[in-house]
């Protein structure tokens, strides 16, 4: 029976009603949508949308209700040359589903959830200002899986970050916010399966608006929705913002060799993008296999709803947008006009939150191509400082440039140091452990014979490849672990710290560890390293709570913290010439940060292999006094001049 046409239609998804509810599928191509309810003896209740708004299938449902178990059966056309690959054997789960449960044979299901069931109890997200933000990357699995004070039953899930031992932890570390890695539903791939292993990152999503049920302690789809919920309005009462990685830009469905599990048996051209002239085929700058078709109204409309629904829903406080590149391509090539950076730049739902780009895909590198109300993962920010302090000659200009909040970036286009999301590790790469123990990647165990996995790490093992009892070497990579630290959270912009960072977290030496849903991933608790933690608790203290150590300003706001900002010297204490900035030789340089009415600070970094004599700002009864340092033997006293050991910082407080 052909669908009737109405002239009116519910908003795309489940939505309840007495008696029911009412459903709306998209798809431009198909001839008919049925809904198929799962009875509590596995049968199916069939129902077919049997009423046509443009391209919006829709019809009332009854019987549905919160906890109701369903998907879609699409008939039309199976013509792959054509794009075409409806089969209405298949049940396919709804793109608006907030809730999933697996099924027999791969199928996975939706959920028909109750908006209203979780008691928010007056929760009110932080907000916290750019300017004052520090970022913690973190994996919900990895980061409670054996976290002692954590119950047993509880690590490693949404319940288990969302506890008192969790949440102080990240609390005491001074955190701002969590950016968590991928929690919409994904799928496992078959490949690791094969071979043993499991998708650990969960770049490969398939339900947009749903969280990943293996992160949840709860087994009822219901109860995982308010478990999530519960776990953000915990950190919400200990001032922390959560952010999540979102992957827009592709579906765990794959190429045309992958499976069939959604969106590509709904309608498969207009929710992803197929090769031009070859419609079996899909166009990819993923590396994933396929890319959404953001040029056309459905899939724009499935991220912006998904979007919308986080923050009004679950009360998420911003997004970081893996591959965003892709988001931007319309046609062929980028373009910071597109429909999905306007649509979002408009949405007033939104406009609270934070917006961060990956600004890269497979095929183009966008850095500082963004719009002026997104910040950035700033990978040259990561690049220069790793390639400064393992000593790499001529870096010394380009390095001040990244301190400064890279405005050789973001300046042409007016945009402030808090465009750039300052990284040194990520989830994607050495840990900074690791980043200071090899020179080579270890990634044996993920069983592609170490094919895998970035080879240009710009990292240095300092005389041996991996664990070593030489006690030389074990100094100078504690040395380097705090300088980097130092230079990430020292630095204007918006530092983001690698979760486990801080306690020398090792991978091993694996920079590539998608696939190890294990001890290679997980946090270690038991071996930690205690001081490097402190340490960074006392770094991010420190920006927090002085001015001049998170500057934002930049040349067009001129008002913010004083005439002499930021001041950069030579070592001897002189003013750099143009010549100085690319000399090879320069590996030292010391950044005087002031602001209006706070205190004066001044940060030395020597990336020499020797000690460097440093000559200190003079200014009449200014004294200078140790605040922090990585160089274990210095000594400061009230004089102007100070040798910092090789491969050192030294933080300085200004008193008078």
């Amino acid at each position: 029976m052909s669908p009737r046409h109405e002239s009116a239609r519910p908003p795309l998804g489940v939505h309840l009603a007495e008696g029911g509810a009412e459903v709306a599928v998209y798809s431009e191509n198909a001839d008919g949508v049925v809904v198929c309810v799962l009875q509590d003896d596995g049968s199916e209740a069939r129902t077919e949308l049997d009423m046509r708004t443009g391209h919006v299938f829709h019809g009332f449902v009854r019987g549905m209700r919160p906890g109701t178990r369903y998907g879609l059966r699409v008939s039309g056309p199976w013509d792959p040359a054509s794009g075409l690959r409806f089969d209405d054997g298949k049940v396919l789960l709804d793109p608006y589903a907030t809730a999933t449960a697996d099924a027999p044979e791969g199928t996975i299901l939706g959920v028909v959830t109750d908006p209203g069931s979780f008691d928010w109890q007056g929760d009110d997200p932080p907000r916290t200002p750019l300017a004052e933000s520090v970022v913690y990357e973190l994996h919900v699995k990895g980061f409670t899986k054996t976290m002692p004070g954590v119950p047993e039953e509880l690590r490693g899930t949404y319940a288990g970050l969302a506890h008192p031992a969790a949440v102080g932890y990240l609390r005491e570390l001074g955190v701002t916010a969590v950016e968590l890695m991928p929690v919409h539903r994904f799928v496992q791939d078959g490949h690791l399966l094969d071979k043993g292993l499991r998708n650990y990152w969960g770049y490969n999503s398939l339900a947009f608006l749903a969280p990943h049920p293996e992160y949840a302690a709860a087994r009822d789809p219901l109860e995982q929705v308010n478990e999530f919920k519960g776990m953000v309005a915990a950190l919400h009462a200990a001032g922390i913002e959560v952010i999540l990685d979102v992957v827009y830009n592709h579906t765990a469905e794959g190429n045309d060799q992958g499976p069939t599990l959604s969106l590509k048996g709904i309608d498969n051209p207009s929710y992803y993008r197929l090769v031009e002239g070859d419609a079996e085929h899909y166009f990819d700058t993923t590396g994933t296999g396929n890319s959404l078709n953001v040029g056309h109204p459905a899939a724009l409309a499935l991220i912006m709803d998904s979007l919308r629904y986080w923050v009004t829903e679950m009360h998420i406080d911003g997004f970081r947008f893996d591959l965003a590149t892709t988001l931007t391509r319309q046609g062929g090539d980028p373009d910071v006009h597109s429909a999905f950076l306007a649509l979002i730049h408009q949405d007033p739902t939104l406009a609270p939150v934070k917006m961060i780009a990956e600004p890269w895909d497979t095929a183009g590198y966008q850095v500082g191509g963004f719009p002026a109300d997104w910040s950035e993962w700033n990978g040259r920010f990561r690049d220069d400082v790793r390639d400064f302090w393992r000593g790499t000659p001529g870096m010394l200009g380009t390095f001040a440039q990244r301190v400064l909040g890279s405005p050789d970036v973001y300046e042409a286009s007016r945009r402030s140091p808090l465009s750039s999301v300052n990284f040194v590790t990520a989830h994607d790469g050495f840990t900074l452990a690791d980043l200071t123990s090899y020179n080579e990647k270890h990634n044996e165990a993920n069983g592609e014979g170490g094919a895998d996995g970035e080879s240009d790490n710009r990292s240095s093992n300092y005389g041996a490849e991996g664990p070593t009892d030489d006690p030389e070497i074990n100094r100078v990579r504690t040395r380097q672990r705090k300088n980097l630290l130092a230079t990430l959270l020292l630095s204007a912009g918006v530092p983001m710290v690698l979760g486990g960072d801080e306690r020398g977290r090792t991978q091993g030496g694996n920079n590539n560890a998608y696939c190890q849903d294990n001890e290679t991933s997980w946090f270690d608790w038991e071996h930690g390293d205690d001081e490097l933690a402190e340490f960074t608790r006392t770094l991010i203290s420190l920006r927090r709570a002085e001015p001049a150590l998170r500057p934002d300003w930049y040349r067009y706001a001129p008002g913010s913290g004083s005439p002499r900002t930021v001041d950069l010297r030579r070592a001897d204490g002189r003013r750099f010439t143009n010549s100085d900035w690319h000399r090879p030789e320069h590996k030292a340089i010391q950044f005087v940060l002031g602001h209006q009415g706070h205190t004066t600070f001044a940060v030395l970094m020597n990336a020499a292999e020797n000690g460097v004599e440093f000559s200190l700002p003079y200014t009449p009864r200014r004294v200078w006094r140790l605040e922090l340092t990585s160089d274990e033997g210095l000594d400061v006293d009230a004089a102007r001049r100070l040798t910092l050991a090789p491969r050192s910082f030294a933080l300085l407080r200004s008193s008078r």
